[in-house]
């Protein structure tokens, strides 16, 4: 295994963190990207190959991609697709620019390094390509529009690509988390000052709610875990002979996997208003 190569992104903290951290611990070789510069030097300081990659830059994209074949000798084993955040705010307030940015960073970008990585991938004869949804992959909670069509985009991504690969020895598999302890909040506030109005919004009482729980430290959600719990499924995904298409993390999300096929919609739709706090939690 000492040999095995993977790219991973969004490795700044959180889930991309812990995971560059535990697989180089199991002997892969990991390329741990990261947006700002200072967390690059940051990665590489604590021991892990380091290298920018921002998502909304194809030039940028495709440096990083031509920079690890260059020092694999054109090896490259594994793609997880991890980097992305959340942009907060009722539909009629999140701006077509506000959803482009989402999908150019959580959708597009993550598409074009993909097709960057295949060809490397069909040479081999094999590979692995991992990309990081949401329980909100599967439902929709309200006032995460903007996050949940970028999830949903994902997973149809990757269920048409599973489909297009079969045979090549290519293997595409969806990591599912829910609530997991991490910086995601913190980015998802950012992305809410850059582009939310709420002083002249009919939603601003529940915006007022919002941003207190987004400000919140510590778990904000029931059933959160901490990243460790990302590790486990991605070995999974990584290691195992007979890798799933779908990795479920956490109680959410397996519980709305079930709901979302079991329930007629106005039930299931009165389940997650309550479960998405209406934008009062």
């Amino acid at each position: 295994m000492n040999d095995r190569v993977i790219l991973i992104t969004g490795c700044s903290s959180g889930i991309g963190h812990c995971v560059a951290h535990g697989l180089k611990a199991r002997g892969w070789r990991v390329f741990a990207t990261a947006r700002q510069p200072a967390d690059v030097e940051r990665l590489r300081a604590e021991g892990l190959e380091s290298l920018p990659l921002d998502l909304c830059d194809a030039t940028s994209i495709q440096a990083a991609v031509a920079e690890v074949l260059a020092q694999t000798g054109g090896r490259l084993d594994a793609l997880f697709n991890n980097a992305g955040y959340g942009q907060p705010g009722a539909m009629e307030d999140v701006s077509r620019a506000a959803l482009r940015e989402q999908l150019e960073t959580n959708v597009l970008g993550a598409h074009e390094l993909t097709g960057l990585v295949i060809p490397v991938m069909r040479r081999q004869g094999r590979g692995r390509i991992l990309y990081n949804s949401s329980v909100l992959g599967l439902v929709a909670f309200p006032y995460r529009g903007a996050y949940v069509a970028s999830k949903f985009a994902l997973e149809g991504l990757a269920d048409t690509l599973r489909l297009e690969l079969t045979g090549t020895g290519i293997q595409v598999s969806l990591i599912e988390p829910g609530p997991i302890l991490s910086r995601f909040r913190d980015n998802a506030h950012a992305a809410y000052q850059r582009h939310i109005h709420a002083e002249s919004s009919p939603h601003r009482e529940q915006y007022a709610v919002m941003e207190a729980r987004l400000r919140k430290k510590g778990p904000a959600a029931p059933f959160t875990l901490p990243p460790e719990a990302v590790l486990k499924r991605v070995i999974h995904a990584l290691e195992s002979p007979r890798p799933r298409a779908r990795y479920p993390v956490t109680v959410p999300t397996y519980l709305f996997s079930v709901l979302r096929r079991l329930l007629p919609t106005r039930m299931l739709d009165a389940i997650l208003r309550r479960a998405g706090g209406d934008g009062r939690r």
